[in-house]
C-alpha cells in the first residue's frame, strides 16, 4: 500500500520548507489540526536528520502563525505518536500540531498526560 505522506498532492500542502510540510489532518480532534511531514519517507522521528528536525520546528512555529490567524485557538498540543504502540498508525513520522479551545476536552483538561486515560494526572 503506498504512504498516504509520501508526494503530497500541491492542494494538500498548507505551509512548507524544503525539508518539510504540513497538511490538515483528515480526522481532525479540534478545528485546525495539521499534521507536520518530512518529505523524505522515514518511519520514525529519532531516525529524521537534524536538518530534518530543525525544519520541523521551524515548520511548527509557521503552523501556530498561521492557526493563530485562521482559527484563534487558546492553547496548543504537539506531540508525535512514534511506533506502533504508542498509536503510530502511519509509519513515515508526522507530527500532530492541535489548536486547543477553552473547554474542548471537558473538566479533566486536554493534557499529554491523559492519552493514557487511566493513569492520574
Amino acid at each position: 500500500m503506498p504512504c498516504p505522506f509520501c508526494n503530497p498532492a500541491p492542494e494538500e500542502i498548507v505551509v512548507a520548507n524544503d525539508l518539510c510540510y504540513a497538511r490538515y489532518d483528515i480526522h481532525p480532534v479540534t478545528p485546525g489540526h495539521l499534521l507536520v511531514i518530512p518529505f523524505r519517507h522515514v518511519a520514525s522521528y529519532f531516525d529524521t536528520t537534524d536538518e530534518e528536525k530543525m525544519a520541523i520546528a521551524r515548520l511548527i512555529d509557521d503552523c501556530r502563525e498561521l492557526t493563530g490567524r485562521e482559527h484563534h485557538p487558546d492553547g496548543y498540543n504537539i506531540g508525535v505518536n512514534i511506533g506502533e504502540v504508542a498509536g503510530q498508525n502511519v509509519m513515515h513520522v508526522h507530527i500532530h500540531f492541535i489548536p486547543r479551545y477553552r473547554g474542548d476536552a471537558g473538566e479533566h483538561g486536554g493534557g499529554v498526560r491523559g492519552v493514557i486515560p487511566c493513569k492520574p494526572e
